[in-house]
């Protein structure tokens, strides 16, 4: 009898543990923009859109200052923990290449709703909304593309399989699988494997679906958009194999892979030909019909 209270009582313990660990992951403290694109004398206009579950997400809208109507549109994907205001330098950058920008706050970050917790499965659906919102407006709903940071441009590759009206995607320092990503963490901070694997289990209950639905090395092996995965070869953060994974797993034809040497997660825009490549790639890809 004594035995099988100590054994309720470790149970408990654990499920306990469990439980804390899973809420940790989910702590994010939404803090909003420090500055706006004022700040480079951008002219910019304040937008809300609707996402899922009635929710609504801030963003930046920024036409073309050259020809809105039939420029290509970009849709610019912060990352974990961030805001939209980590867009700023590619506002800076993209904006006198006669492109439309519309940079937006996730859920559960920056000005966005709250909801909860955030996701990588969330992030697909805000980017989603942001595209369904530029096709709200008067450009060419033929040329548009997004450019996703880290998750953001996980969710990215899950929105073009959302969306087909997203007809090229831009990822720097995304992960191919949330499995791959949230083990690796776990592993820095010495978790015990069968820790780890309850505590995946409990992160896809509270998600709601199987992790392989939002998956972008699933995602991506479905998706005709046009994809160039960007990494940086010292990334600690989001190792390089999970680039080398979505390569591997996108259409024939369907994917270019620029790995960057001495660059890491968040620095890979400040390579010199960051810029020209992007724009290349996006040029290509989204040409008039």
């Amino acid at each position: 009898m004594l035995i099988s209270i100590y054994i309720l009582i470790g149970l408990v313990l654990f499920l306990i543990i469990i439980r804390l660990l899973t809420k940790k992951m989910w702590a994010l403290k939404p803090h909003p923009h420090e500055d706006t694109p004022q700040k480079f004398g951008i002219e910019f206009e304040e937008v809300r859109f609707p996402t899922e579950n009635d929710k609504t997400l801030y963003g930046w809208w920024i036409p073309s200052p050259v020809t809105p109507e039939s420029a290509p549109t970009l849709v610019l994907v912060h990352g974990w923990d961030r805001n939209l205001g980590r867009m700023l330098r590619y506002i800076q950058n993209l904006l006198p290449l006669n492109y439309n920008l519309l940079a937006f706050d996730a859920r559960h970050h920056g000005s966005s709703d709250r909801d909860d917790h955030a996701s990588m499965y969330k992030f697909g659906q805000d980017v989603n909304a942001a595209v369904n919102y530029v096709l709200t407006l008067p450009v060419d709903h033929k040329r548009i593309g997004v450019i996703g940071l880290s998750l953001g441009g996980a969710g990215s590759i899950y929105a073009s399989g959302l969306n087909q009206a997203i007809r090229a995607v831009v990822t720097v320092g995304a992960p191919a699988h949330p499995v791959d990503i949230m083990t690796h963490e776990f592993k820095r901070h010495r978790l015990p494997m069968f820790l780890i694997w309850f505590i995946l289990k409990q992160v896809q209950m509270k998600i709601g679906v199987k992790y392989e639905t939002f998956a972008p090395v699933t995602n991506i092996s479905k998706s005709d958009t046009a994809f160039y995965i960007i990494h940086g070869a010292l990334d600690k953060v989001v190792l390089t194999e999970q680039a080398e994974k979505l390569m591997r797993a996108a259409k024939p034809g369907k994917c270019e892979y620029w790995n960057i040497p001495d660059r890491g997660h968040s620095n890979c825009h400040h390579e010199p030909q960051f810029w020209d490549r992007v724009n290349h790639f996006f040029q290509t890809n989204l040409k008039k019909g």
